[in-house]
């Protein structure tokens, strides 16, 4: 028995030691400025226990994860914020995800708990500011004795927390209080951000409501009280697209950070209201940028999908009758179609891909393609891969002849559809680059015809029901033939006028990298179009990286996974199990 009862007590003690977390308060007894008798700092599961004692939860503090494991550590730090409207610190359950699985990959956690609800009489951020700046320094200070590099210290955020985050991550500069001791002579930056849907960051927002506007208008801006000074971080945005604290913000944030080349990510999720999405796109973020180590060699993506061995057959077609093509010239080569059907079909959906070459040639069995196909055959999709008019025509725009080409050939692929089992109004699109630049094309404009009907056939409709844009080009009008002179930044860097962006424009996913010369704002600002539309869409850019982010790529990079965002897509969108 008295074994039993100490084997006991030893499974209590271990089990309270599992959750029993380092707690250090914020400030020295007496020195927390701008103290107010109605505030407390507790993480709402405690604040709402029976016998919770207010008087003894008045200072901020740190609360120290455990250490990870040697094998595991990446010399670095996270603090966790909870959002809560600055009203509470609610996010329990994010905090406890985020200290596990982040503790797991390598990082001492700490949990900052500040003070709440809002001020009186002060903005409704400024305790809470003034907490984190002195939390920052003290994490910074522990760096020594706790094992991590103290200019290794990231902040992972949500809601208010994230305001607090993008305050942090901008303003450090900017004292939030008068100094009170010697550890106020550390610095207060952190080394870069995770900011999970940032609230109160347009002008239509910022006195703590959900955006009145949604962000738009005029004279809606980014709040000013974010300074981007010279210590700003890298940071990843992650915001969904009918958040009532509006994505719009974050696409401001992340175009500040442009114009100061600061690397970025911005993650953008269709029809997402309030909440923490894609924790996967930060630990990639986090990789490739390499707070998590040094990165694996670059595989290159076609050597990773180098067989059809999903496909059951495949076949050409022409796109033209002969004789009939619009605007033929015989400098440029013969487009064709050809249908991939998979071993397994899962869908009656249809995705046709094409890459992209600045409309100067294009390949349908390179990088831009075949991986893309090959993934998609796998997932039970059928796939028709087109190969359009290049070099650019001579006496029209750029654009003009691939433009037929594809209005052709989605008027192909819907007479056939039925007779191959297939639905002729589940059809999307999907290119690269130029690709790209004719995939909005696609999307946007197909209620305007880019030649006179030949045959039955063009009395069919060819929108699609989706659009892939894989770094397009082209789309503004600072880069409409060329690299993005502004990185399409500026104001006067607006969306090229042949995107009509008519009746049947259609959603779509775009993916960018952030280092693109073609820049990731011609996403971005279509993005923002679509939602101004009503129309929603999801986007990921992809920090550091370049033109063709894809071709090779180190695992567990967003780079590396990205054909898996067009899976997760196509998934959601055609319920395929």
């Amino acid at each position: 028995m008295k074994l039993k009862s100490t084997l006991l007590g030893l499974l209590l003690l271990c089990s309270m030691s599992l959750y029993a977390f380092e707690r250090v308060p914020v400030w020295p007894k007496g020195k927390m400025p701008n103290a107010q008798s109605h505030q407390i700092a507790a993480m709402t599961d405690e604040a709402g226990k029976e016998g919770f004692k207010a008087d003894k939860n008045r200072t901020a503090y740190l609360e120290w994860g455990d250490k990870p494991s040697k094998e595991a550590d990446n010399d670095a730090c996270m603090i966790l914020i909870s959002g809560g409207g600055y009203n509470s610190c609610c996010d329990v359950g994010l905090i406890k995800m985020w200290r596990e699985q982040l503790t797991e990959l390598g990082f001492q956690t700490v949990n900052f708990v500040y003070r709440t609800p809002r001020p009186v009489g002060l903005p409704i951020y400024q305790t809470a500011w003034e907490d984190g700046q002195r939390a920052v320094r003290m994490v910074r200070k522990e760096a020594e004795k706790r094992g991590y590099d103290p200019e290794k210290i990231g902040v992972i955020s949500m809601s208010a927390g994230s305001h607090l985050a993008l305050l942090l991550a901008t303003s450090s500069q900017t004292a939030a209080y008068e100094p009170i001791d010697k550890l106020d002579e550390v610095p207060c930056h952190i080394n870069w951000a995770v900011v999970n849907a940032p609230a109160y960051v347009t002008t239509d927002g910022e006195a703590g409501t959900p955006a009145t506007r949604d962000g738009y208008g005029l004279d809606v801006k980014l709040s000013e009280v974010f300074k981007f000074d010279e210590k700003t971080c890298p940071m990843t945005l992650q915001h969904g697209g009918t958040d009532p604290y509006t994505p719009n913000g974050s696409t401001l944030i992340y175009r500040r950070l442009r114009e100061m080349k600061i690397p970025a990510e911005l993650h953008l999720y269709a029809d997402k209201g309030h909440g923490a999405y894609g924790f996967e796109r930060t630990v990639e973020f986090m990789r490739q940028m390499g707070y998590m180590g040094e990165l694996q060699p670059e595989e290159e993506l076609m050597a990773r999908y180098p067989n059809d061995d999903a496909r059951a057959e495949h076949f050409v077609e022409d796109v033209w009758p002969e004789g009939k093509m619009p605007n033929a010239q015989e400098k440029q080569c013969k487009p064709y179609i050809e249908w991939h059907i998979p071993k397994d079909k899962k869908t009656d959906a249809i995705q046709i891909i094409y890459s992209g070459g600045s409309y100067t040639g294009n390949n349908p069995d390179g990088f831009e393609v075949a991986p893309a196909r090959r993934y998609l055959n796998e997932m039970g999709i059928t796939v028709v891969t087109m190969k359009y008019r290049t070099p650019r025509p001579e006496g029209l725009a750029k654009h003009t002849t691939a433009w037929q080409d594809l209005q052709r050939a989605i008027r192909l692929v819907r007479s056939q559809a039925a007779k191959r089992g297939l639905n002729p109004n589940k059809i999307g699109i999907m290119g690269s680059s130029a690709g790209g630049h004719l995939t909005l094309m696609g999307v946007t404009s197909s209620m305007h015809n880019s030649y006179l009907a030949i045959d039955e056939i063009d009395r069919l409709p060819c929108n699609v029901q989706w659009g892939i844009g894989i770094y397009p080009a082209y789309a503004l009008t600072d880069g409409a033939d060329k690299n993005n002179t502004t990185g399409g930044n500026a104001d006067s860097a607006v969306l090229v006028p042949e995107f009509s962006f008519d009746l049947k424009t259609a959603p779509m996913l775009m993916i960018h990298g952030d280092a693109d010369g073609w820049a990731s704002m011609n996403s971005v600002k279509v993005w923002e179009k679509m939602r101004s539309m009503g129309i929603q869409c999801e986007l990921h850019t992809l920090a550091l990286r370049p033109h063709c982010f894809q071709r090779t790529a180190a695992p567990g990079t967003g780079s590396y996974t990205h054909l898996d965002r067009i899976g997760e897509y196509l998934k959601q969108r055609l319920d395929i199990k």
